[in-house]
């Protein structure tokens, strides 16, 4: 009998929460046009294709899954070497950082993009949230990377 995948349920509060939801999505990728900043509700959503590394050492090939991220408390967003107008073009999630403000718990959350594109959230605090929304599918590129 195939064992059922188990998806993804995280939350982040803190740094160290928030570096192991950077470490689930390194290599997602996404499509600019799935990246949506909610200006009333504070909020800042990434529909993503997440790698499951969680799995990878179980199979032969690698899997991927639909997830949603989305960060809390967004006070404002700057993006740098994204092209916003082009909603089709896919972007991959490097990694996920975190630096304090002067007024904890408010900081910037960085999202690093392969070939140099990030963006910087500006926010109240740390209030993070990806789930798994999908089942996964089997994928035969295990993503890679230059030492």
């Amino acid at each position: 009998m195939a064992e059922v995948a188990k998806p993804l349920r995280l939350l982040a509060q803190d740094a160290e929460d928030l570096g192991v939801l950077s470490a689930a999505l390194q290599d997602a990728v996404a499509k600019i046009g799935d990246i949506r900043w909610d200006a009333q509700a504070r909020t800042l959503t990434l529909a993503c294709n997440r790698f499951r590394w969680e799995a990878s050492g179980k199979r032969r090939q690698g899997e991927r899954v639909r997830s949603a991220l989305q960060f809390g408390d967004v006070t404002g967003v700057q993006a740098r070497n994204l092209r916003r107008d082009a909603k089709g073009a896919v972007v991959e999630l490097l990694s996920i950082g975190f630096a304090p403000g002067e007024e904890a718990p408010a900081g910037v959350v960085t999202l690093t993009f392969a070939g140099g594109g990030d963006m910087r959230l500006l926010v109240d605090c740390l209030d993070v949230a990806l789930a798994d929304v999908s089942d996964p599918w089997s994928t035969p590129r295990t993503p890679g990377h230059a030492d």
